[in-house]
């Protein structure tokens, strides 16, 4: 992609952030972001709920507040009834009540698959914005959401996922991160970001290339679904899991302690769907915001591991 000269331009490309920002005012920032995908359940409203939380997340990885909303949607309507596309768009619609954004149009194509998201609106004021390429050497790092949603999706395709741990699933990816949002920014912390596609270490280098600093992970504090390694031991783990894991390991990014299993490497680069945040904090506000991430409403308030000084923006997994 060419390189974005307006100025008002204030987050774009160049740091992989999880949405845009666009100046309007001195005071109003516009935060834009768009996601989308095929179904990772069987049950259509639920789909629809975790494609809009999904969606809704980028904007509070920015600390921004959502506003509103525009559905995007691919559908077979000769192959598939549209009373299914109904529940789909429903379970959209409550996901965005729920966090206060109206729905205020959208676009359809006839798809031979399906597909479903949105762009969503956020507002901010235009230097409280937070970006992935802000973190400091020192800082502590917290993860909202325990880890494993893709190995869980892989299973329910596979039809080899428990029902209660379906449920458990659905339960994390319809969870919004506004009040992991709210806890930060009532802190105050140098970085934020999702952990979505790309899973934990991808995002996570994101940031650390973004930032020019380097990280150390704590395995044994990464917080994991219970059962999920289960699964993985049943080989379920999704290709874009693998991909994640290829692509660090060629880049030369990782540095793994001996002790680190393959399978402890699947789950750390597992492709999330509506994960929760990966905050970069000041260490002396880290206490403080352990505490606020321990408010209902937020699945996890694990501190994984710290940004170090590194040159090579190298992650130490140990």
């Amino acid at each position: 992609m060419p390189p974005v000269l307006d100025e008002n331009v204030l987050i774009g490309l160049s740091t992989a952030d999880d949405a845009a920002v666009y100046r309007i005012t001195e005071d109003i920032a516009a935060v834009l972001t768009v996601d989308y995908f095929t179904p990772i359940v069987d049950d259509p409203y639920d789909f629809g709920r975790i494609a809009a939380t999904n969606a809704l997340s980028d904007a509070y990885a920015m600390g921004a507040t959502p506003a509103i909303a525009l559905n995007l949607v691919g559908y077979p309507g000769k192959t598939m009834p549209l009373s299914t596309l109904e529940e789909i768009l429903r379970g959209g619609s409550d996901a965005a009540s729920s966090a206060g954004v109206s729905v205020v149009g959208g676009h359809s194509i006839d798809d031979p698959e399906p597909k479903y998201g949105m762009v969503v609106l956020g507002l901010v004021h235009p230097q409280r914005a937070v970006s992935n390429a802000t973190a400091r050497a020192g800082d502590a790092l917290f993860l909202t959401k325990p880890l494993g949603t893709g190995i869980i999706a892989t299973a329910i395709k596979n039809g080899a996922a428990p029902s209660e741990l379906v449920k458990r699933a659905v339960d994390l990816m319809t969870t919004l991160n506004r009040a992991a949002c709210d806890a930060m920014l009532r802190v105050g912390v140098n970085s934020c970001t999702d952990v979505t596609g790309f899973g934990l270490l991808g995002h996570l280098h994101e940031m650390t290339w973004a930032s020019g600093v380097g990280a150390v992970v704590e395995l044994s504090a990464v917080p994991v679904i219970d059962g999920v390694r289960d699964l993985l031991a049943q080989d379920m783990a999704p290709g874009g899991t693998y991909r994640n894991l290829e692509y660090l390991e060629n880049c030369g990014a990782m540095d793994w302690s001996p002790i680190v299993t393959e399978a402890d490497k699947l789950l750390l680069c597992d492709a999330q769907t509506s994960g929760g945040l990966l905050i970069g904090v000041p260490a002396d506000r880290a206490e403080t915001l352990e505490r606020e991430l321990r408010a209902p409403g937020i699945p996890a308030a694990a501190r994984i591991g710290r940004v170090v000084e590194d040159p090579e923006r190298r992650i130490r997994v140990r």
